[in-house]
């Protein structure tokens, strides 16, 4: 009772002061500035309104990429001189001649400009200017792709090469499926915002953004005013088995127990368009193949997945659905003579009665969520410019933050255009099941952040398959699939085409992806909560943190997955040995090949061979990677947490968590702890933070295991100062790792690893070997060059040297040689490991510089 009495006073405490952010359509007046029929808003010292109404009537209401514009106002100085008004912030200068239209003067810059420094250029903004190097964001669908088909329909994001890119939300501005944006205005107190036309439908209203290269601080400031990227519930990022196909109830559990009995964890489980009875739309289960739907539900419930059913609702409610009477009585129709009632969701009333009759008998039955999957016309019949997919996104989501609250609220459906973000999660559609779609979709992937639709959900394998299954294609898609936001099979209903991963001759690979997925679930969780915070979506392109290298926009087959992790996944089938060839660029640092367990020096390019259950991704030096044990479902809180502790610098790590599935988050109610370690010449120092915060269901202990990756054998493992205990630590000398385990305690008390080394730690290859006394290693301080001199001739010998803090490396490799010599002369003075290994024996000593 004292623990409960404590707990809900720190979640009252955590509550109050998190109080959610309330979207604000209306600027700040002091923000303002308007000039006859111009009207600036200063947003950030980056980002400027600019609105033209020759009727004077500008738009206030929040727009359908617009929600926020109550921002704290920066600073700026507004001015006028020679017929020009000034508007000058710490960034940027804008320009306008007053009394003209510059809308719809296109190409004159001595009308309305907006000038910015960028890499020491001035960087000059104009109506009309071309934004040829807008780094581009995505498209409502990869239906039908094949290969990069679909590139040339990404549509325009928020960052650009250029330095500055422009959101146009006028009526007349067209979006990516040709619909435009409208007003939103709620229907009742405290009910869904709704679509309106806007106040002056003849008004521009731009958006200029001019950030450089500070990409991520330009989507940051991008969902201040877009709205935040919104964390989707923890089950979303497990495994989802779907595949069109008519199943029986029967089906669907003998597929169930097949998983289990396979080991496989899974937490979805997708119902497709034959749930209901037949037809494209359709509201109702066809009990001929699921006689007691409810019961279903209920036992997959029991066996820890969530459901969802597929939804093609473009041609309306037909008069043998279930509800049909109720829901014509609610709009004024007579059933006896009513035979269909069109899909019209733009209208409020269809919209209230469609969701009352029919939406929350479903959801009665058990169902979690829904997938939405409008593939008809693009915009709406009744309402001019409505885009249907936006619209169905935005109310399908909101009426399950308003009417299920109890829930997170989340969706699956296709990109709408500017806004979409709001509305996870996304359905890229049915492509084709070839390599050559498999490898566009790492960069599709990626650059869907530049809009912050960080939440593509593919269809693992792909959906039309031209020819028999490719056992090797399949593996490639679900290992690149690990590092996506969401893990889901899906296929359509061909025979030939089978998804059912444990009937593959390549089962044993294809599971360890499954259980290489639902390890770094802690890692994925915490870049979701991430994405809330900073708008920096999971996978995210190169170039956010290495905007100057050309290299970062070249190698758009490799990507950020979170801040610590670059993946460049296998997108090619493998030559008759059964491996492939493939080049990597790591950026500038130093990066640890989990594929090779060695520490690679960044700024390079190389090229690798690959075997097939192979995954070249790399850890970022220092990093620290939070991971489950193996788990049957990501919901469980894990007992015992495993921490990677990456070499090669120091480093920290923020651990997120919450309950899961309400919206609390949103609240403060969540938890942090924080990991750090520090390296130095002979130890290595992991802190285990006291966990602060508080939510419902939150674990009062945990053990650890941590994995001290790159590392020669200690002289001595301390945990909090005291010798370990034996048994709680071991040496893996073919995998260079220290693991240590530390016993289940409070979440409440801190914890101290360190290990300590006889000899300082090179934390290179991994080579091992036995110490050759007659083989020597000299510095030469008058050219900088280390020698190691053999006491026999070697085949091939090799000289690895590097810095105590392991930021300065160099290696040298002979054949046939008594000798190797290194040059060191740009090194930076200090103490440096160097190690020869001749033969398969090595020799390690220190030298001074």
């Amino acid at each position: 009772m004292k623990y409960l009495f404590t707990f809900i006073l720190a979640l009252f405490t955590v509550m109050q002061s998190y109080a959610q952010e309330e979207y604000n359509p209306v600027a700040d007046p002091d923000a303002v500035v308007q000039s006859g029929n111009m009207r600036f808003t200063v947003l950030t010292p980056q980002m400027i309104r600019i609105q033209y109404s020759s009727k004077k009537v500008f738009e206030d209401r929040a727009t359908f990429a617009v929600v926020n514009r109550r921002l704290p106002v920066p600073a700026f100085t507004t001015s006028e001189e020679d017929g020009y008004l000034y508007i000058k912030t710490e960034a940027v200068t804008l320009k306008y001649r007053t009394g003209s239209n510059p809308t719809t003067l296109r190409n004159r810059p001595e009308f309305l400009s907006v000038t910015f420094n960028m890499n020491g250029h001035e960087v000059v903004w104009y109506p009309g200017k071309d934004d040829a190097l807008n780094l581009k964001g995505t498209t409502r669908t990869l239906d039908n792709g094949r290969g990069d088909s679909k590139r040339g329909e990404l549509e325009n994001g928020i960052l650009s090469r250029g330095g500055w890119a422009l959101i146009d939300e006028s009526a007349s501005a067209k979006r990516g499926d040709g619909s435009r944006t409208f007003a939103f205005e709620p229907m009742e107190e405290g009910g869904m915002d709704w679509a309106k036309p806007l106040a002056d439908e003849s008004a521009t209203d731009w958006y200029i953004l001019c950030y450089g290269h500070d990409y991520k601080k330009a989507l940051g400031d991008y969902v201040k005013i877009a709205g935040r990227i919104p964390m989707p519930p923890d089950y979303m990022f497990g495994y989802w088995y779907s595949k069109y196909q008519r199943y029986t109830a029967q089906d669907f559990m003998d597929i169930t127990m097949d998983i289990e009995n396979n080991r496989i964890p899974i937490d979805i489980m997708i119902m497709d368009m034959d749930w209901h009875k037949d037809g494209w739309t359709g509201w109702s289960w066809n009990t001929s193949l699921i006689p007691d739907p409810k019961g279903l539900i209920n036992w997959m419930h029991q066996h820890n997945m969530k459901v969802s059913l597929n939804l093609h609702p473009a041609d309306g409610v037909n008069n043998y659905e279930d509800n049909f009477a109720q829901m014509c009585a609610d709009l004024g129709k007579d059933p006896g003579t009513t035979t269909n009632i069109p899909w019209q969701l733009e209208d409020y009333n269809f919209y209230k009665a469609m969701f009352k009759n029919i939406i929350r008998l479903r959801e009665s039955e058990g169902v979690d969520f829904w997938w939405i999957d409008w593939q008809q016309r693009l915009t709406n019949n009744n309402l001019a410019g409505l885009g249907e997919t936006f619209w169905c996104n935005h109310v399908f989501y909101e009426d399950m933050r308003l009417n299920r609250p109890e829930h997170r609220p989340v969706i699956f459906h296709r990109w709408g255009g500017l806004g979409s973000h709001r509305y996870p999660i996304g359905f890229s559609g049915d492509t084709f099941a070839t390599f050559p779609t498999l490898a566009f979709q790492p960069y599709f992937t990626a650059t869907a952040s530049n809009v912050g639709f960080g939440y593509w959900g593919h269809d693992l394998g792909g959906h039309q398959q031209p020819g028999d299954n490719d056992p090797e294609l399949y593996l490639r898609w679900m290992q690149f699939g690990v590092f996506t936001p969401i893990f889901r099979t899906h296929a359509t209903n061909a025979a030939n085409i089978e998804r059912r991963i444990w009937v593959y001759e390549n089962f044993p690979s294809l599971l360890k992806t499954v259980q290489l997925r639902y390890a770094m679930f802690p890692y994925i969780y915490t870049a979701a909560r991430e994405a809330y915070d900073t708008g920096v979506s999971m996978c995210r392109p190169l170039y956010y943190d290495h905007p100057e290298d050309a290299n970062a926009y070249k190698y758009e087959d490799e990507y950020m997955f979170g801040n610590d992790i670059l993946v460049a996944p296998i997108v090619t089938p493998a030559d008759a040995d059964k491996t492939v060839r493939r080049t990597v660029w790591l950026p500038e640092g130093k990066w640890w090949n989990v594929c090779r367990s060695k520490m690679m020096d960044g700024n390079v390019t190389f090229t690798d061979t690959y075997g097939q259950e192979d995954i070249p991704y790399f850890y970022k030096a220092g990093s620290i990677i939070v991971n489950n044990p193996p788990q049957k479902s990501v919901t469980t809180k894990a007992s015992t947490l495993i921490l990677k502790v990456v070499p090669g610098a120091d480093g920290s790590y923020s651990l997120y968590e919450d309950e899961g599935d309400t919206e609390l988050y949103k609240d403060g109610v969540f938890s942090r702890t924080e990991f750090t370690q520090t390296r130095n010449a002979q130890s290595v120092t992991l802190n285990i933070g006291a966990r602060t915060g508080v939510y419902p269901g939150m674990p009062d202990e945990r053990a650890y295991r941590a994995e001290f990756i790159g590392s020669e054998k200690p002289e001595r493992v301390l945990i909090n100062g005291n010798e370990a205990a034996s048994g709680t630590w071991s040496y893996d000398s073919d995998n260079r790792t220290v693991t240590v385990n530390v016993p289940t305690a409070s979440c409440d008390v801190t914890t101290a690893i360190e290990l300590r080394y006889a000899v300082l730690q090179s934390e290179l290859t991994g080579i091992n070997g036995t110490e050759n006394g007659t083989t020597s290693i000299e510095y030469n301080a008058q050219d900088g060059t280390v020698t190691a001199h053999l006491a026999a001739t070697a085949k091939n010998a090799k000289l690895e040297i590097v810095s105590a803090n392991g930021s300065e490396t160099c290696t040298a490799t002979g054949t046939d040689c008594n000798s190797i010599t290194a040059d060191i002369s740009s090194f930076g003075r200090g103490t440096y490991v160097c190690r020869i290994t001749a033969d398969g024996k090595s020799v390690t000593r220190k030298i001074v510089k």
